[in-house]
């Protein structure tokens, strides 16, 4: 049965942000950047690959350090957490809550590794790692800026790799990733199907 948009939608009003009022599938990420003389880590979800190309973005803000971050310093890092390290990426967003007398100390107690081209930190336990170097900020969204960078270096797992010998659902089934319902909620994704792409289709 089709659906009709005046029995079975509600209208949202546009003059406030709509995005908190339904669910939408993104992924988590933690971004690494070089902070003083120190590091930060900041979990996003606002963030996609930049066409097919070797491009990675994400959304940011001119209020969080991260933005200063990279403009400053020219580089970041990306760290996907594995589908059992929510709490990891959970305390990297310390810094955001206030009061950040501790948030620092939170932040070196995780567990972390310095990149190898960047000047910057991935979380351990994480599945896919990029070290990407600015490629372009593009501020006006509101408050809000799209943060764009060049993956300079990338590493996987072993056990997320695709392979043309690996059955892709057995092999997500085994090694879940992690997603977020924005906002406040996260899930497994270890159930998937192939999709009914049309004959010949390319990306």
């Amino acid at each position: 049965m089709e659906k009709d948009f005046s029995t079975d939608f509600v209208p949202l009003a546009i003059e406030k942000p709509i995005w908190n009022r339904f669910f939408t599938i993104a992924p988590l990420i933690v971004v690494g950047t070089k902070e003083g003389d120190g590091y930060d880590l900041a979990p996003k979800h606002m963030a996609t690959p930049i066409g097919h190309s070797n491009y990675y973005g994400f959304v940011c803000t001119p209020k969080h350090a991260t933005y200063h971050n990279v403009r400053e310093n020219g580089e970041f890092t990306v760290s996907f957490p594995m589908s059992d390290q929510t709490v990891l990426a959970a305390l990297s967003a310390s810094p955001r809550c206030g009061d950040t007398t501790g948030a620092k100390e939170i932040i070196s107690a995780l567990p972390t590794f310095k990149a190898n081209t960047v000047d910057a930190l991935f979380i351990k336990n994480s599945y896919l790692y990029l070290e990407c170097a600015l490629f372009r900020i593009v501020d006006g969204f509101d408050d809000y800026s799209l943060i764009t960078g060049e993956v300079k270096a990338a590493y996987v797992d072993k056990n997320y790799l695709k392979a043309s010998e690996k059955d892709e659902q057995q092999q997500l089934y085994e090694h879940p990733l992690l997603a977020y319902l924005a906002h406040g909620r996260f899930a497994k994704v270890s159930k998937t199907f192939n999709f009914p792409f049309p004959k010949d289709f390319n990306f």
